[in-house]
């Protein structure tokens, strides 16, 4: 790929709408013998679009800045994408075999269980091989699984990838597994969180200026780098989907211990997304829409999983020694019904929420536990009216630089 004038990394001109980053082409469904003996039928899907890559962008604003010791994070693909991905080509699935009795019902993802076991490559689309698990009509859940061609695309540009030709190409291993349920909208009995929300608690730093005026969530939020690349902590960059904006909680967290600091990111989509609901039908040459409140959801944990890994380093000290990093595992849990994660499109300058506005959203992280070169990233997700939407638990790799760590050469799929 060409590398981006340094200025349209500051600026983000061109960032992809959600919706078009996580765009599937649907592939023929395979059959696949059961337990019974039988057949089952297995949903098929390809990415249609390259992958972003944590800090990738930056190089280019490296060169402009003469910052010479900064390189490409190389080809490791960002983490979200196969993640929120995975939740939507499961959404696509059910909506494919839901039984037409319960289409009245306001189902919507639950919760997404996810494992990555090999590292994700950018010059190259994922295919999605999604199974049902189980048949209970108000608790569906099923597995999906992603692989990609043992070799780069087929198309010269490494984007829009051509279904026919690149799902063709010969598969390699299992990168990612995810676990997917569904419910239907609920009646809610009683309702219990924690109060305030991180909006009233935090009021003073979040009202100290309007969500827009903080800077750019990092492209990689690792100090070293943005200290190395002059201009880095202001570059908008080319993360796609969202507008994201970190709040400045050094003041809260100076002195406090490691698991009562916080991190705070607001953020808001950049185009709305469609509000019809999912299904397999193509549009244009085969696109599958990405669409209603499972998008929705896709989008919070697409977003959820930005920089936690990396913000760790930071808090551990070593934000200038940073070695590597790297998700096992990642559930994202949704508390409300479907309906309740969707998101409201507005323009940058909306007021804040929980009084305010209705645009921005956000994230609440903490880091409760890092041990044996682990640490877990615990991410409450807080609607424009303070209401706690869905909860991120990932744990993950994260070392300092040239640790040894003795594990062994294994591990060098992870990124």
């Amino acid at each position: 790929m060409a590398l981006l004038p340094a200025e349209q990394v500051r600026t983000g001109q061109g960032r992809l709408p959600f919706q078009e980053a996580m765009s599937l082409t649907p592939l023929p469904d395979k059959v696949a013998a059961d337990e019974n003996g039988g057949g089952k039928v297995v949903k098929r899907y390809m990415s249609r679009r390259r992958v972003w890559v944590t800090g990738d962008e930056l190089v280019s604003l490296a060169m402009a800045e003469r910052a010479s010791d900064y390189r490409s994070p190389g080809t490791g693909a960002y983490g979200g994408h196969v993640y929120s991905q995975s939740g939507l080509a499961a959404s696509l699935a059910y909506r494919a075999a839901q039984d037409p009795g319960l289409r009245g019902k306001d189902f919507g993802i639950h919760t997404i269980h996810g494992f990555f076991s090999e590292g994700g490559r950018t010059d190259r689309p994922f295919v999605y091989e999604v199974s049902n698990l189980s048949a209970n009509a108000l608790f569906p859940s099923y597995l999906v699984t992603a692989r990609q061609p043992a070799r780069a695309s087929t198309s010269a540009a490494g984007d829009h990838y051509p279904a026919a030709a690149d799902a063709a190409l010969p598969l390699g291993p299992v990168c990612f597994s995810a676990l997917v349920s569904f419910r239907p909208a609920g009646i809610t009995q009683v309702d219990a969180a924690e109060a305030p929300s991180a909006w009233r608690r935090f009021a003073a730093v979040l009202g100290s200026r309007r969500p827009a005026q903080w800077d750019p969530a990092p492209a990689v939020d690792i100090a070293g780098v943005l200290d190395a690349i002059p201009g880095a902590r202001r570059a908008v960059g080319m993360f796609p989907g969202l507008d994201m904006r970190k709040v400045d909680m050094r003041a809260y967290n100076a002195g406090r211990p490691f698991h009562e600091r916080r991190e705070l990111v607001l953020y808001r989509l950049l185009a709305p997304l469609p509000a019809t609901v999912a299904t397999e039908e193509g549009e244009g040459e085969g696109e599958c829409a990405i669409a209603g409140p499972d998008a929705h959801i896709a989008a919070h944990a697409y977003a959820a999983d930005r920089n936690g890994l990396l913000m760790i380093g930071d808090h551990a000290g070593y934000g200038h020694a940073f070695g590597r990093a790297a998700s096992l595992s990642y559930s994202f849990v949704v508390h409300v019904n479907a309906a309740d994660a969707v998101m409201a499109y507005g323009d940058a300058d909306a007021d804040a929420g929980a009084e305010g506005g209705d645009v921005w959203w956000l994230q609440e992280t903490s880091f409760p536990r890092v041990h044996a070169g682990r640490g877990i990233v615990y991410c409450k997700i807080w609607s424009p009216r303070g209401v706690h939407v869905a909860t991120e638990y990932q744990d993950g790799i994260i070392r300092r630089k040239n640790e040894s760590s003795g594990i062994g050469e294994k591990e060098k799929g992870k990124l």
